[in-house]
């Protein structure tokens, strides 16, 4: 059978047909920049490291398996270098698909009853556990005999793939690389590694598909040249500067997340360190703050690679998410199963490592935002050589007002909220030196001081407490003349509205709750907004109230729910568009929306799921009207970064989405029991 099998116009995993080729997609890319010719039922979206488009159903199974099975991307809505975007149309085109399912291929397969996933089976379980089966066990790759006394081996198939990468025959390599072969692989008799070659040859997709598994563009060869210099020597200069690129890929994701830039590499710039928007809060750092950064800048480097790597995937992570939740029609794809709320297992990585990295789901956009600037921070400073500084660091920033209060933490370190880990005895088939040595090397980096997890997570319990605070008083300090008003009209026409029943979430003061100012002191307004981040207004406005396990109908939170995406939607548009005259207008129908939402629940839902995602939605559409403030010229003082205002405006519509989500999905599983 040909090995160039035509999977194009269909997902490769359960066949669904699609209206327009990523050929097509290609072409437009490269003339406009513009790839949105797809509609919703297309395969939309593209896993780079197995060469194949899926729908957005096998994409939900995609994402729960990890970057390190599948590294999926969004053909439409983002942005893609575009080399390795030909990269995927190329391995795509030619059949790369037949690479994974090589022996369903075989007519014995359909006897054996082995088959295909179809557009019409159930997500779970039957396309998840064929796409799990088909990329996490490789069940279906042509396996060749391995045994010790076969000449086939590892070191064999990685000098295949060195003497293939010469070529432009890119799913040859992919076969190569999905039997075993080394993409680092450095020849013993050559004296180099393959991205070496493939950057002699001029093979710009070949060293695409290469360092998508992992090869150095900064390795050096036997006499000290990286493949970027071979590029450069070779002529192939364009080669070379995406070599460059993709040697900064990490610190250029993290920055381009925080300020929507990346640095220019043609003109030397390598690193960007954005600075925090709210850098003129007076801050009191704390000894613990001081000690904190240091143990940071004190981790190997193997260990804080370790650290950015996990972080890099989180990024990818959240960004993922805020395309996967603007871009699905909320009336289906409803489940639990289609939401990866934190990083997936590594089964590579140790219990530890994966507590640690779904861990960072917890961090909010500000503590999110420090972290990274930190990291990019140090690894600026490790990649110059620098000594460590000792001025007011970032990371001191999300550490602020946290010493007095750190024996008071709120949180519980131990929480479950994540996956239940590969222990370190499911590791069985990794050879016991290997284990020994890694356990060695990191028992020795943490003996002399770095940062424990322990040690991480009481800073950032504390740290939630106090930002929380913070939050809170600017918030009461912003807010409170206006409220002074509002509650003083309403007071005034209480006495003609005593009769009137209370609708939902419509904090009405009486008498009772009114100080000597007229200020309301337990609830607001529901035309004004919830603005605060604690427990939902009803539960202090009317504490004898009743819980009320009653639901409004699916169909009503769908509507409503869509209503807040479109309006999404055209907030991201405008920050893509840099309109951030628009944010305002944008941020108050979104507010509008979920006040709308809002209503339709029950004054105390019984349910705390419920009433955890509807304190989310609500604070998130105020913490939004507040960003947007932001672009507002200032009389006095330097304006605000828009840059930075435009990341939390875009983290803040990520959790009203979210929270919209899960409310969609709770009213449905609810509703149809």
């Amino acid at each position: 059978m040909s090995k160039r099998l035509r999977s194009s116009e269909v997902c490769a995993d359960c066949s669904v047909p699609a209206a327009v080729d990523i050929g097509t997609v290609a072409e437009r890319h490269k003339s406009t920049g513009n790839t949105d010719l797809r509609s919703k039922k297309d395969p939309r979206w593209a896993s780079v490291n197995r060469g194949v488009l899926i729908c957005d159903e096998c994409c939900s199974v995609h994402r729960s398996l990890g970057r390190h099975s599948s590294q999926v991307r969004h053909l439409t809505h983002t942005p893609w270098p575009a080399t390795q975007l030909q990269m995927v149309q190329t391995l795509y085109g030619n059949g790369a698909n037949s690479i994974w399912e090589h022996s369903l291929l075989d007519p014995a397969s359909i006897m054996s009853g082995k088959r295909k996933a179809n557009p019409q089976d159930k997500v779970h379980p039957n396309k998840a556990e064929f796409i799990r089966a088909k990329y996490q066990l490789l069940a279906f790759v042509h396996r060749m005999p391995c045994r010790e006394e076969d000449s086939v081996t590892a070191k064999d198939l990685s000098k295949q793939l060195h003497s293939s990468v010469r070529t432009g025959n890119l799913e040859t390599c992919l076969r190569l690389l999905s039997l075993g072969a080394q993409a680092n692989f450095f020849h013993p008799e050559k004296g180099n590694t393959p991205l070496h070659v493939a950057a002699k040859a001029g093979q710009i997709l070949q060293a695409e598909l290469l360092t998508v598994y992992g090869a150095d563009p900064g390795a050096p060869d036997a006499s000290g040249k990286t493949p970027i210099d071979c590029a450069r020597q070779a002529g192939h200069q364009d080669l070379a500067d995406r070599l460059v690129e993709i040697q900064y890929e990490l610190t250029d994701r993290l920055a381009f997340y925080l300020c929507g830039r990346k640095p220019d590499h043609k003109s030397g710039q390598h690193f960007i360190i954005p600075q925090m928007a709210d850098r003129h809060i007076s801050l009191d750092l704390s000894e613990l703050a001081k000690a904190a950064k240091k143990k940071l800048q004190s981790l190997s480097n193997h260990l804080f690679e370790e650290l950015a790597m996990d972080v890099y995937d989180e990024v990818d992570r959240r960004e993922t998410d805020a395309v996967w939740l603007a871009t699905q029609n909320h009336s289906t794809l409803v489940t639990e199963t289609t939401v990866v709320p934190f990083l997936p297992v590594n089964p590579e990585y140790s219990s530890t490592r994966n507590q640690g990295r779904q861990k960072l789901a917890r961090f909010n956009a500000h503590e999110f935002a420090t972290l990274v600037i930190d990291i990019l921070s140090d690894a600026k400073r490790r990649q110059l050589g620098s000594s460590v500084s000792s001025p007011k660091e970032n990371v001191e920033l999300i550490l602020k007002n946290i010493g007095s209060r750190h024996g008071s933490e709120s949180q519980d370190n131990d929480q479950p909220d994540y996956d239940s880990v590969a222990s370190d005895e499911d590791t069985e088939l990794e050879p016991s030196s290997v284990k020994t040595n890694r356990a060695k090397s990191v028992d020795s980096d943490l003996s002399d001081g770095p940062i424990t997890v322990q040690e991480f997570m009481e800073v950032k319990n504390a740290l939630t407490a106090s930002e929380a605070k913070i939050h809170q008083l600017m918030k009461v300090n912003s807010n409170l003349s206006d409220e002074l008003r509002l509650m003083q009209k309403k007071a005034s026409k209480l006495e003609k509205q005593s009769s009137m029943p209370d609708s939902d979430y419509d904090n009405t003061p009486n008498d009772s709750e009114l100080d000597d100012t007229g200020c309301n002191r337990k609830g607001k307004l529901r035309t004004s907004g919830w603005h605060g981040e604690g427990s939902i207004p009803e539960l202090e406005q009317d504490p004898e109230a009743e819980p009320d396990s009653t639901l409004p109908s699916t169909e009503d939170v769908i509507r409503k729910t869509e209503q807040i995406t479109k309006n999404i939607q055209e907030l991201l548009r405008a920050a893509q568009e840099d309109k951030h005259d628009s944010f305002i207008p944008c941020s108050e129908r979104i507010h509008i929306a979920v006040t709308e939402m809002a209503a339709l629940f029950p004054k105390k839902p019984r349910s705390e799921m419920v009433r955890a995602s509807l304190r989310l939605l609500t604070s998130s559409a105020y913490r939004l009207q507040s960003e947007c403030k932001k672009t507002l010229p200032v009389e006095s003082g330097p304006d605000a970064d828009m840059q930075l205002v435009t990341q939390q405006v875009i983290q803040c519509a990520y959790d009203i989405a979210k929270a919209a989500k899960q409310l969609v999905t709770i009213t449905t599983k609810e509703n149809s029991n």
